[in-house]
């Protein structure tokens, strides 16, 4: 059993017992994965707040009925899509639309069909699913990058603690673990099938 895993067991077992330092810990280590999540899904900053405060409550009912402690960021990940698309719900049955007003009169369509959406969502999920199966310091290093604007080197050493110098490297090895994980891996397979039949086509 390797560092990270014996590290994500003992903390969640901690944490289960009741060791406020170890839920401490599992939050500090996961709200990043759960932020991203919910912006991934849309969510304002306003309604992404309620819906991790949400997200923390059930693990906190739940986590003690957790088969596997290395399943704890794939829970979170899947709890947190299932928060934000509730939320979402919630907002279409409250809120009334003039259909001749609202931000989308004044964008332009972006052209895109049923299958380019179904197509995004599902390279959003791999990418989660994907992250979620990394180490902690691999996921939190991924995730400064992808905040827009990604903080600076300097930022990225002082919370993470690698070296400025180091973490170009880091970072190369970290996404190679990313495109090596299975749902990366299934997407990857899954687009070279897509174009097999023109490749045949051509030859």
């Amino acid at each position: 059993m390797g560092d990270e895993e014996f590290s994500i067991t003992a903390v969640v077992a901690a944490a289960a017992q009741g060791d406020q330092a170890a839920w401490n810990d599992i939050v500090d280590r996961f709200s990043p994965l759960l932020a991203a999540v919910l912006h991934q899904c849309g969510l304002s900053r306003a309604d992404a707040e309620d819906a991790a405060q949400t997200v923390w409550l059930r693990l906190v009912e739940n986590l003690d009925k957790l088969r596997e402690a290395r399943a704890l960021p794939m829970w979170i990940v899947t709890t947190g899509r299932r928060e934000a698309w509730r939320q979402a719900a919630s907002h279409r049955r409250v809120q009334v639309h003039d259909p001749g007003t609202g931000p989308w009169t004044r964008q332009p369509a972006s052209g895109d069909t049923p299958d380019d959406v179904v197509v995004r969502s599902e390279r959003q999920q791999a990418l989660l699913t994907g992250l979620a199966a990394l180490s902690a310091r691999d996921r939190e290093l991924l995730l400064l990058f992808l905040q827009d604007p990604p903080p600076s080197y300097a930022e990225i050493s002082r919370r993470t603690g690698l070296p400025i110098g180091g973490i170009g490297p880091t970072r190369a090895r970290a996404l190679d673990k990313l495109r090596r994980t299975p749902s990366m891996q299934a997407i990857v397979a899954g687009e070279c099938d897509c174009r097999e039949p023109a490749a045949q086509v051509r030859r």
